[in-house]
């Protein structure tokens, strides 16, 4: 057997193998597994669509929105630009949970309307920088980033 009939046959076995292998991922309902990420606008646009699929949503916690249920439960709203998702959340959230911040929170909406999540995620700016060795730390600086904190 030639050098170019070898390479001729081991391509072919490749492209069967990536085929069949392709075949065999389309056909095992991987959007079954796949997580969106949509905004409070994109999940009411998308009607139907919404229910029952899993979904990271993302947007602001909206003021005044927030209402613990117990001591592991938290209700509130997400919202952005033009809309607002009702969010139940069954975790625990981060310390860092707090109205206006930036937020994910994982799971399904309902038929009822809201949203129910079993994972919610903050999100922060990283304005903060230790200062270099040998620079002193301003004090009114830190305290604006302390403020911005809580």
């Amino acid at each position: 057997m030639t050098f170019v009939m070898k390479t001729r046959r081991f391509a072919f076995i490749a492209i069967a193998v990536a085929a069949v292998a392709f075949a065999v991922i389309a056909g095992s309902g991987i959007n079954n597994n796949l997580v969106y990420y949509w905004t409070p606008t994109d999940l009411q646009a998308a009607g139907n669509k919404a229910y029952g699929a899993t979904i990271r949503l993302g947007g602001m916690v909206a003021p005044g929105s927030i209402h613990r249920i117990g001591t592991t439960s938290v209700e509130f709203d997400v919202k952005d630009a033009t809309s607002i998702v009702h969010v139940k959340s069954s975790g625990v959230p981060p310390q860092m949970f707090r109205e206006q911040i930036g937020v994910v929170v994982e799971g399904t909406m309902t038929r009822g309307g809201s949203f129910e999540s079993s994972r919610l995620m903050v999100s922060h700016n990283n304005k903060y920088q230790a200062p270099k060795a040998g620079h002193p730390v301003e004090k009114k600086q830190m305290e604006q980033y302390i403020r911005e904190a809580q």
